[in-house]
């Protein structure tokens, strides 16, 4: 939600909405919940940190959120071969059946209020700040649910990558190396399909930082000087080996999601490791998804004008699936 100063007509509304009349105050507070639905969805998307990774599925009230998985389930891929016909004698026969999974959707809620006079006076900067906290819970919210949907999956499919010659939590660009061949290797099929290719690494701001120190034994002078004259959105430092990279606060050491990763779900770190690397195959567009039963809606809570307040509440309902493991894998340093 912008600080910027509304137009005349959106203060007017404003302050109607702070009147000491209820009938006027519900009828400008009705019209202002929906003049900040629209903001209030672009915020939470803007925000949110797993957007980008997860396919929004809108689906309408009371359709299924049942989804076809792989045909070909993790290690089966070799199994799927052709035979030398001799010319004469039956075909062999190869049935496949895949399973479906359920991704159950869930409600989130969250409300904010105020006292009338900042609305009837027309405090816009206090009304904005409010309206900032509610799209900032949606936000966390979201995050939080996203992010425990991909690393319950990294921790399901136990695989753990790390540069055993590396010292103790230094990221190295040969652990983004070996993510990409263990990405390509068990993501079926051969050396020339698409599957299981590392496009993105999401990891924490220290282990960002960690390129600006790499010594002469990680890089040449010239890509060295490249990087200490990078600013933060250079391409020096947000790109390597076609890989992206991504800082994620929630992530390093004695952080809320590695926290997670470590002690919830019971994941683990290499030996002597102190930080966790998620690494996903975000090319394929096939695994995951976020059913969308109900955007961002924003209501008036009418019972607050009897305290001289006025509040507003809103909901959404969603959900997360990873559908198929191999597009996802975790790593240390």
């Amino acid at each position: 939600m912008s600080n910027k100063k509304p137009s005349p007509e959106f203060l007017a509304l404003l302050k109607d909405s702070g009147s000491t009349k209820i009938d006027v105050a519900h009828a400008a507070q009705l019209e202002l919940a929906e003049a900040l639905t629209t903001p209030l969805r672009k915020g939470v998307l803007s925000g949110d940190i797993v957007s980008p990774i997860f396919e929004k599925d809108p689906l309408e009230p009371g359709a299924s959120t049942e989804y076809p998985l792989d045909l070909i389930a993790p290690g089966t891929e070799g199994e799927h071969v052709a035979y030398t016909n001799p010319g004469n004698g039956r075909i062999p026969e190869r049935h496949v059946e895949g399973d479906y999974v359920m991704i159950n959707t869930f409600g989130i809620t969250s409300s904010i209020d105020f006292l009338l006079k900042y609305a009837r006076e027309a405090k816009w900067g206090v009304v904005a700040r409010a309206m900032q906290a509610l799209e900032a819970s949606f936000v966390k919210k979201t995050n939080d649910d996203g992010w425990h949907t991909l690393l319950s999956a990294a921790v399901d499919r136990n695989v753990l990558v790390y540069d055993g010659d590396a010292a103790e939590g230094q990221f190295t660009k040969r652990l983004i190396s070996l993510m990409k061949t263990v990405m390509r290797r068990n993501g079926g099929g051969n050396s020339v399909t698409a599957n299981g290719r590392l496009s993105d690494i999401y990891m924490s701001p220290e282990g960002i930082e960690d390129i600006r120190n790499w010594g002469v034994d990680q890089v040449d002078e010239v890509t060295r000087r490249e990087i200490y004259q990078a600013g933060d959105d250079a391409a020096s430092l947000t790109r390597i080996y076609g890989v992206n990279l991504h800082d994620v606060f929630e992530f390093g050491t004695q952080q809320e999601y590695q926290s997670y990763f470590i002690n919830d779900l019971g994941g683990s770190l290499f030996t002597n490791d102190v930080e966790l690397v998620i690494g996903l195959d975000q090319g394929s567009n096939d695994s995951f998804i976020m059913p969308v039963k109900m955007e961002v809606e924003v209501h008036p809570d009418a019972a607050m004008h009897r305290s001289q307040r006025q509040g507003y509440y809103a909901w959404a309902e969603h959900g997360f699936g990873v559908l198929d493991n191999r597009r996802i894998v975790a790593a240390s340093f």
